[in-house]
């Protein structure tokens, strides 16, 4: 099983939002999987199931948009690696929670090879750093990678975002994923100084990875 994949730079959130969508509703059962590795200015992005409320400090420069994804708000920016899924579950055998648990234990192989402890914490999807890290303590338990999925005509889209260098001051302006007061960090603040494409690599040969699995 193969994947086009696809790495579009730094694109719009909400053309690229639409596109996910016009992609899904336009695929048929021939149509190959595909990976988009990407970027996007700085956004808010609500989830299903979320509470506007949870953007407790809006930012004029920092849109909000509702999207149709599961989860509650995170927000997008330069120097977070975005990457969408866009998979025919059926064709693959994999339900939306195996798909989950294999797209985090992609992100939790990646920090790995960066010398990075990181964990899953029940009822709460995404990645936080193990409290068992030799991070520094005020870091263990925050949280570095979201994940977020649609489900359509047996098809995903949307999928995760990994913090390499990303403004977490922007962070702080909302309760993310809903839970006030969760930290949240990113590679660098590690102290990782790998190129960004280096860990874009990296992330899609475990994506790819977990995905071939049987």
């Amino acid at each position: 099983m193969s994947f086009l994949v696809k790495n579009l730079g730094v694109a719009d959130y909400e053309t690229t939002y639409q596109a996910m969508r016009d992609f899904t509703q336009q695929r048929d059962a021939e149509t190959p999987d595909e990976i988009w590795i990407l970027e996007h200015p700085p956004v808010f992005t609500l989830g299903l199931a979320g509470d506007a409320s949870n953007l407790h400090s809006p930012s004029n420069q920092i849109p909000l948009v509702q999207v149709d994804r599961g989860g509650e708000i995170t927000y997008h920016g330069p120097g977070q690696i975005v990457a969408y899924l866009m998979l025919d579950l059926r064709r693959l055998g994999i339900f939306v929670k195996e798909l989950v648990s294999r797209i985090e234990q992609a992100l939790i192989d990646t920090l790995a090879d960066f010398g990075i402890q990181a964990e899953r914490h029940a009822g709460a999807p995404g990645i936080y750093i193990s409290q068992q890290s030799l991070v520094s303590s005020e870091y263990r338990g925050a949280k570095i990678a979201a994940l977020g999925l649609k489900v359509s005509k047996g098809c995903s889209y949307h999928g995760l975002a990994l913090n390499v260098s990303t403004d977490l001051e922007a962070f702080s302006r909302i309760h993310p994923c809903g839970y006030e007061g969760l930290r949240t960090v990113d590679m660098q603040t590690l102290g990782i100084k790998d190129n960004i494409d280096i860990i874009s690599q990296t992330l899609l040969g475990h994506l790819q990875k977990q995905l071939t699995s049987s």
